[in-house]
C-alpha cells in the first residue's frame, strides 16, 4: 500500500439537509470532482430514506413527479440481501432501502467545504426512480460532461449530463443500458474517438469481473467494446470497475479504479479498495501496467464503519503538482479525500 500524504473527512450524512422533511440523510458519498473556476467542485451522492417506521414493514422509496414517495413492503414478503438491498419472494425482483440524488458543493482548497448546496440534479426520468447515483465529472471543451447511474425497475443503466457551471445541467439520455456502471470519460479524443471505460454486470459468472472500454465519435453513441482489465487476486476478486475518471500523465493515461473482495457470509459485502492501471496514452486498450496489491485498504475509522463498511471507493482526481487529490466514498456514508504522490502511484503500476 502507498502511504497516505494528507487524509480528510470532507462530508457527512448530519451536514447536509434531507431533500425532504419526511427523509432522513445517511449518505454523502461518491463524488465526481473538478477544477472549475480555480476551485474544486464536487458533485456528491446524497442517498435518504424515510424517516417513518411501521412495525412489520419496511419502507422502498422512489421519485416519482419530483418528489419521494413510500412503498411498505411487509418484512415476511422480503428478503434482505445486504444493508442496500431486498429480493422481493414472490417475484424475485431487487428494491433499494433508499433512494439518491445528486448535490454540487464548492471547495477552494480541495480540503475543506465551502458552499454546501450550490445546486441539486434530482430525479426526474422513469429510468430515474430509484435514483441517481455516482457521478463521474470530465471537462471536453467548454463543457462539463457527467456520467452517472440511474437506477429503476429497468435495472442500472449509465445516462450522461453536461453543464457549463454547475447551476443549469442538460441530461442527454442512457449511453450504456441495464445492467452498466461505473463508466468513466477520457477527458479528451484519442485517434478522432472519444473512450469511455465501463463495467457490464451480469447475473452469469462466465469470466472474473472484469473494466470494459469503448469509443464513441459524438459521446452519444458507443461501440467498439472489449474486455480491458480482469480481478486477479483475492483484494479484485469480488467486483473491479472504474474508479475516477482517466488523468493524462507522463506515464500513460492512469486510471485508479476501484475492487472488492468476495464477501465471508451472506447478508455482508466483501471490503472495497482501490487500484491503479496505467494504459497508453495513443491507445488505451494497451496496458502497460497495474498494481498487483492495492493502492490502499479501509483503515481510518470512517472507512471502516458505516452502511456499508470497509469501504474505499474513489471517483475523482484533482492533480496538485506531484501529488494526487484522491476524492472517495468512505463505508457507502462519508466522503474523504487523500492525497498520495503521484511518482509512487505510478511507479505501482508494474508491467504485465
Amino acid at each position: 500500500m502507498i502511504a497516505r500524504l494528507f487524509q480528510q473527512l470532507l462530508i457527512q450524512p448530519q451536514d447536509v439537509a434531507p431533500s425532504d422533511d419526511a427523509l432522513e440523510v445517511i449518505g454523502t458519498f461518491n463524488p465526481g470532482v473538478v477544477l472549475h473556476g480555480g476551485e474544486v467542485t464536487l458533485m456528491v451522492r446524497v442517498a435518504e430514506r424515510p424517516r417513518a417506521r411501521r412495525t412489520g414493514f419496511t419502507p422502498l422509496p422512489r421519485w416519482q413527479a419530483g418528489r419521494v414517495v413510500t412503498e411498505w413492503a411487509a418484512d415476511d414478503e422480503i428478503e434482505p440481501l445486504d444493508p442496500r438491498v431486498v429480493r422481493r419472494k414472490a417475484d424475485g425482483l431487487l428494491r433499494l432501502t433508499f433512494t439518491s440524488h445528486l448535490r454540487a458543493m464548492r471547495s477552494p482548497d480541495g480540503r475543506s467545504i465551502q458552499e454546501w448546496d450550490v445546486s441539486r440534479f434530482l430525479p426526474r426520468e422513469p429510468w430515474e426512480e430509484y435514483g441517481v447515483e455516482d457521478p463521474r465529472i470530465v471537462k471536453i471543451g467548454d463543457r462539463y460532461w457527467i456520467t452517472y447511474v440511474a437506477v429503476s425497475r429497468h435495472g442500472a443503466a449509465t445516462a450522461l449530463a453536461s453543464t457549463q457551471d454547475f447551476l443549469t445541467i442538460d441530461r442527454h439520455g442512457i449511453i450504456f443500458c441495464p445492467e452498466n456502471k461505473d463508466v468513466l470519460l477520457f477527458p479528451e479524443a484519442i485517434g478522432g474517438a472519444y473512450a469511455a471505460l465501463h463495467r457490464p454486470t451480469t447475473a452469469h459468472p462466465f469470466c472474473r469481473p472484469e473494466m470494459w472500454l469503448a469509443k464513441s465519435p459524438d459521446l452519444f453513441h458507443w461501440g467498439s467494446h472489449q474486455p480491458l482489465h480482469s480481478g486477479r487476486d483475492a483484494w479484485e476478486a469480488d467486483r473491479v470497475g472504474g474508479g475516477a475518471p482517466p488523468l493524462r500523465t507522463e506515464a500513460g493515461w492512469l486510471e485508479i479504479y476501484h475492487a472488492s473482495r468476495r464477501p465471508q457470509a451472506a447478508g455482508v459485502v466483501g471490503a472495497y479498495t482501490a487500484g491503479a492501471l496505467l494504459l497508453d496514452l495513443e491507445d488505451p486498450s494497451r496496458v502497460l501496467g497495474c498494481t498487483r496489491q492495492s493502492l490502499w485498504e479501509p483503515e481510518a475509522p470512517y472507512e471502516l464503519t458505516g452502511f456499508v463498511p470497509r469501504v474505499v471507493f474513489p471517483t475523482g482526481i484533482v492533480a496538485r503538482d506531484d501529488r494526487l487529490q484522491v476524492y472517495y466514498g468512505a463505508a457507502d456514508t462519508s466522503t474523504a479525500v487523500a492525497e498520495l504522490p503521484l511518482a509512487d502511484v505510478i511507479s505501482s503500476c508494474v508491467a504485465s
